[in-house]
């Protein structure tokens, strides 16, 4: 196992400003996405943001990028057990 440790940003940092945008969506679609909000205790809005969020947020940055391609050149360090390097750290 290899790890890469790096800066983690909260939500409310990569979002401290908001966009208005319209948004049409198909009404059954709205249906169904509005009672899945409100299941997850959600405003219909945060509900959406979220799901936006959840999946741009697995695009890796230009520093995860770096040590991605760090790893790849064999610059890392080999992790055969996560809790004996946790404990050496």
């Amino acid at each position: 196992m290899y790890i890469c440790i790096q800066a983690i940003f909260s939500t409310t940092n990569l979002m401290k400003s908001k966009k208005n945008v319209p948004l049409r969506l198909d009404l059954d679609l709205f249906e169904l996405a509005k009672a899945k909000a409100n299941a997850e205790k959600r405003s219909f809005n945060n509900y959406v943001e979220y799901l936006i969020f959840k999946d741009v947020g697995n695009i890796p940055n230009d520093i995860t990028k770096k040590a991605i391609e760090e790893l790849r050149k064999g610059h890392g360090e080999e992790i055969k057990n996560l809790h004996d390097w946790l404990d050496s750290l």
